[in-house]
């Protein structure tokens, strides 16, 4: 089946970026569904408010400029004190954008510093912050209400390539770079660098938090997927399955499952926490063998994303297409064409995809299911149980394999 469509955001081009073209590396959504912000290409990002953006599809069709004088949407003025009123802002961040992440405070979190009596900055429940990463190795930490820059991040080396922040509103915030290592920050302590996270040989593509962030996933050149230890800042292991290149990682709403894209054409699902592959989708059929696995390069798979429901895995490959996957079937459920995609995510509220392409951004209707009974039971086990705690469980072995997501 094809995917409706849903909308598009189109960003302005000038002559020159049809020559060189706009690489759209990202796009994310708030935690809470307010923002939208993606790479218009080159050093632009654009923060939309979701639910105007959504009103503007329904007023004015699919399409839609991204300053279209009939629909433009208000900006912030920043002495208004309408701190909380969603509005529109263009972030010139000064170089390429590589990298978006969303991050919001909870107060009762404290920072790991021990003396917080000089911080400069006093985080509070509605705080919601935009951290990009870019092409010089700087990460700048943007105030999504106001627009204004906060903090800018200097550290690494070549170009921050993703950024993560941990789920419970710590405000701690992870970085991959090209330069082989992952960086830990503190937000809530100004931004401090708490820890390099080494052990990559080659450049760090993604990074991804677990949903109760003990654990990190990295990704990276050489096929490498690592998953680290976040209290103690260790590794805990690596996962061996891909035959090229890991592009991109995100893991399930219960934490239960991991999806891991590559350029040997393939996402693989994981469980994590034992280091076995469950599922996988092949965007290349026969799949190619180990030593030409990363000759395929027009199936290459860019992106990968979990929705929110836990039963479906979008994937977006080189071969001009996006597919919805369920994760109890092996081929797609739905389709929809793309050219030169590199970037996808689920809206908050999973009924939406959207992905990036030469910095303007299209949406399709995810597939809707209403997850059974059975399925809501196994999310809600699996958010606080892991695998081998649910080994241990005296129960039927067929509930046993449902609950690991074996059958």
């Amino acid at each position: 089946a094809r995917s409706r469509t849903v909308g598009e955001l189109l960003a302005p081009t000038a002559p020159f970026d049809k020559k060189c073209g706009r690489e759209n590396w990202t796009v994310a959504f708030a935690p809470d569904g307010s923002y939208l912000a993606w790479s218009q290409g080159h050093r632009i990002v654009k923060l939309v408010p979701w639910a105007q953006c959504l009103s503007n599809f329904l007023l004015h069709g699919t399409k839609n400029g991204a300053n279209p004088a009939s629909s433009r949407l208000p900006r912030q003025n920043s002495e208004s004190g309408q701190k909380n009123k969603p509005c529109e802002h263009i972030l010139d961040c000064g170089d390429i954008v590589w990298s978006l992440a969303f991050g919001s405070s909870v107060p009762e979190k404290r920072s790991r510093c021990v003396n917080i009596e000089w911080h400069r900055f006093k985080f509070g429940q509605d705080q919601l912050l935009l951290a990009t990463g870019l092409s010089n190795g700087r990460i700048k930490i943007w105030d999504v209400y106001t627009g204004k820059l906060l903090l800018n991040l200097m550290d690494h080396t070549e170009v921050v390539r993703d950024l993560t922040f941990a789920p419970d509103g710590s405000l701690i915030l992870v970085s991959a770079s090209r330069d082989k290592t992952l960086r830990v920050w503190d937000l809530k302590d100004d931004g401090n660098m708490m820890k390099v996270l080494r052990g990559h040989q080659n450049w760090v593509y993604g990074c991804a938090f677990s949903p109760d962030s003990s654990i990190l996933c990295s990704v990276g050149a050489s096929k490498a997927v690592f998953l680290w230890d976040m209290d103690k800042y260790s590794m805990l292991r690596k996962l061996e399955g891909h035959h090229n290149d890991v592009v991109a990682c995100e893991f399930s709403p219960d934490g239960a499952l991991l999806a891991t894209a590559s350029y040997d054409t393939r996402v693989y699902v994981w469980d994590p926490h034992i280091g076995v592959i469950l599922m996988e989708f092949g965007h290349l059929f026969p799949a190619p063998t180990p030593i030409f696995a990363g000759g395929a390069n027009d199936r290459w798979v860019r992106s990968v994303s979990f929705s929110p429901d836990g039963l479906h895995v979008a994937s977006l490959a080189d071969d001009k297409m996006v597919r919805f996957w369920r994760i109890d079937e092996e081929y797609p459920v739905q389709v929809a064409p793309l050219n030169n995609g590199l970037c996808c995510t689920f809206s908050t509220d999973g009924s939406v995809l959207a992905a990036g392409q030469d910095g303007s951004l299209h949406f399709w209707a995810s597939p809707r299911a209403v997850p059974s009974l059975q399925h809501l039971c196994r999310m809600a086990i699996r958010r606080v149980m892991p695998a081998r705690h649910v080994s241990n469980l005296p129960i039927p072995p067929k509930v046993l394999q449902f609950l690991c997501y074996q059958i």
